[in-house]
């Protein structure tokens, strides 16, 4: 028997091949905010660290932010051509069909395999799994992984506590078939979840448990909801929890292995206190959220993006990515950026 045939066979990764972002094109600051709603700029500012943020135009949905990340994130690979769409969303565009099979026709991907994953503000961390799984086990080569709120439609516009905080945009990546020893190899992905806290964060009606009782829901419970206390402490110890896991996993150490941590945009606060129990300092940590506010699921890949056309997140930079949304969910993984064209 020749020595090739007791060779190990090599393991099949997911590789980051290319990244896209997009925010509709209104903006909204602080200053526009506090007309309608009992706050100050400087009130938002000192408890978010949010200056403006992206809202949709009338008319303007999921669907339509996705398929503009996604052409981004195509064209940022070289290639046009994927064997399926994951698209992690809190806002699709109909309770049903899914959201997804749309933007892959729109892009023009034919009969690819496409779905809708929900996991809020941790959507592209359970999508970035959902896509290494599919690459791992042989059902996909190339993988559009699309993360896309329009959150800013299910908000209440009078609610101080989340009107200030959300706002709407897409970010992307395409993934496709590699080696673990290949820069954009996706690490091992953290995952958690803990439904019994369910009830910080979410829109009471619209789903099945509100409509078998056969009754109109309350005003107000069609908008979202989130218990910002207990929401904080949570989101920093999960995302803290699983960043530290992640990091183990991949064998490097928080102060002299991370070039680059990427945690969900929330707010300024816990960013910065997630930042600190990992001990990593303010230079090493990426953030928009001053200027886009809380994208939902799209903040991670829009972070990514921006962050690659600015030149802060550059090849070889070893990131760790962290997030946390509703659900409870949360999930952390790292990697080494690779060298990708930006669009």
């Amino acid at each position: 028997m020749s020595a090739t045939a007791h060779a190990p066979a090599v393991r099949r990764v997911a590789v980051i091949a290319g990244v896209g972002g997009y925010v509709p094109p209104t903006v909204v600051t602080n200053r526009e905010l506090t007309s309608q709603l009992d706050t100050t700029d400087e009130w938002i500012r000192t408890r978010t660290g949010i200056v403006s943020r992206h809202m949709v135009s009338p008319g303007t949905a999921t669907s339509d932010l996705a398929v503009e990340a996604g052409r981004r994130a195509l064209e940022s690979s070289g290639e046009h051509s994927v064997d399926t769409v994951v698209l992690a969303t809190t806002t699709p565009d109909h309770p049903c069909p899914a959201t997804a099979p749309e933007v892959a026709h729109r892009l023009g991907l034919g009969d690819a395999a496409a779905f809708d994953i929900a996991a809020v503000c941790a959507g592209f961390l359970y999508g970035l799994a959902t896509a290494a799984g599919l690459v791992a086990a042989g059902t996909a080569e190339r993988v559009l992984l699309i993360a896309a709120d329009a959150f800013t439609t299910i908000i209440d516009p009078a609610d101080r506590s989340t009107a200030i905080i959300f706002a709407d945009g897409a970010g992307a990546a395409v993934l496709r078939a590699g080696t673990a020893d290949e820069p954009g190899a996706v690490g091992r992905v953290v995952l958690g979840s803990e439904g019994g806290l369910a009830d910080l964060i979410q829109v009471p009606a619209g789903g099945s448990r509100q409509r078998s009782r056969g009754i109109a829901p309350a005003p107000g419970e069609e908008f979202f909801r989130m218990r910002g206390r207990d929401t904080y402490r949570h989101a920093v110890e999960r995302m803290t929890s699983a960043a530290r896991q992640a990091a183990a996993l991949a064998g490097w150490e928080m102060a002299t292995d991370i070039d680059r941590l990427a945690a969900h945009q929330a707010n300024a606060r816990i960013l910065t206190a997630v930042a600190e129990r990992l001990g990593i300092d303010a230079e090493r940590c990426l953030s928009n959220i001053a200027q886009v506010g809380n994208t939902g699921g799209a903040s991670i890949p829009l972070l990514l993006a921006e962050a690659t056309t600015s030149g802060e997140l550059v090849a070889g930079h070893r990131l760790l990515l962290t997030a946390f949304g509703g659900g409870l969910a949360w999930g952390a993984t790292t990697l080494v950026w690779p060298d990708l064209k930006t669009c």
